[in-house]
């Protein structure tokens, strides 16, 4: 009995050796964050619901009025799809795609000292093809893209905790 039990101990004896730790709720230099985007924004929806899901004290404010109280501004300048064809079959038919999803944005104060300059997040992917499932492939597109959006949501995250005021 005490050999199982030093044996289930030792991964753990192994990974706290090594330096691992979980992640842990992110924390911020700044206790308001305004987000300024583009209406509709389906990649501002997201940050906005992970930043509030994310355990921390932020307070995330999107109402213009509430503008002058927030400590910093996060500028969502674009957020553009691309669709690239990558390769073509003999007859010229389209068989791979890429995807890609890039955002630009920059962390200021209210006042416009800059935080985190002008910077572009950018994911990719590559999709195969078939006209014959075309339906198919525009859902897993879709899905992709959302992973995409899901990937850059928290690269922005860890920018905002790493941010110093």
């Amino acid at each position: 009995m005490h050999k199982r039990t030093l044996l289930s101990l030792a991964p753990v004896a192994l990974l706290a050796a090594c330096g691992f730790r979980l992640r842990g709720v992110p924390e911020f230099s700044f206790a308001t964050l305004y987000v300024a985007a583009p209406q509709g924004s389906s990649l501002a929806r997201e940050l906005m619901r992970t930043l509030q899901g994310s355990g921390s004290a932020l307070k995330v404010l999107r109402d213009p009025a509430d503008l002058p109280t927030a400590e910093a501004v996060l500028d969502l300048l674009s957020e553009q799809r691309e669709r690239v064809v990558v390769g073509l079959n003999a007859s010229g038919q389209v068989r791979e795609l890429e995807l890609r999803l890039r955002v630009r944005f920059k962390l200021r104060t209210p006042a416009g000292e800059e935080l985190i300059p002008n910077t572009e997040l950018l994911q990719q992917r590559e999709i195969s093809y078939n006209e014959a499932i075309a339906l198919a492939k525009e859902a897993e597109e879709a899905l992709l893209y959302r992973n995409m959006q899901t990937d850059i949501v928290q690269q922005l995250l860890r920018r905002l905790a790493v941010a110093k005021r």
